[in-house]
C-alpha cells in the first residue's frame, strides 16, 4: 500500500546520484557553482509497473495496493508513527505525487557523460544481492 496512485516517476538509481554529486564536487570549480542540475532515472514508471518488475525478478508475488495519502497516514499511524512525522509525510505525498515529475532529464548525461542507470537493472542486481529476501 502506497499513495502514489497511478502517477510515473522517473526512478533514479542512487548510484548516479552518488556518481552526479562526486563528478561535482572534482568538477572544474565554474562546471557547476550555482546550477541545479535535475537527475532522473532513464524512463518514467508507474509504481504499478515498478512493483511488477520487482516481483519478476524474486520470482515472488507482490502486488501495488494505492491509496489516498489521508487513508496511508492512518496506516502510519496505526504502526505507531509519531503524529507530526505521518502528518509532513501525508503532505509530502499530497504535494509531490501528482504527476509533475513524470519525465526525464539529461542530467546524468550532463554530469556523467552516459545514460542513467535503468530501474530494470537496478532491480536485477539489487535482487542479485539480496534485497527483497525472504
Amino acid at each position: 500500500m502506497f499513495p502514489g496512485g497511478e502517477v510515473a516517476e522517473p526512478f533514479v538509481d542512487v548510484r548516479d546520484i552518488a556518481d552526479g554529486v562526486v563528478a561535482a564536487l572534482v568538477a572544474d570549480g565554474a562546471a557547476f557553482a550555482g546550477r541545479t542540475v535535475e537527475v532522473t532515472g532513464a524512463r518514467p514508471l508507474g509504481f504499478r509497473a515498478a512493483v511488477a518488475e520487482i516481483a519478476e525478478v524474486t520470482g515472488r508475488e507482490v502486488t501495488y495496493v494505492p491509496v489516498s495519502a489521508r487513508d496511508y497516514g492512518d496506516a502510519l499511524l496505526g504502526f505507531g508513527v509519531p503524529a507530526g512525522e505521518v502528518g509532513a509525510l501525508v503532505e509530502t505525498f499530497e504535494a509531490l505525487l501528482d504527476g509533475r515529475n513524470a519525465r526525464t532529464t539529461d542530467g546524468v548525461r550532463e554530469v556523467l557523460g552516459r545514460e542513467p542507470r535503468g530501474f530494470t537493472e537496478f532491480t536485477r542486481e539489487a535482487a542479485a544481492e539480496g534485497a527483497w529476501g525472504g
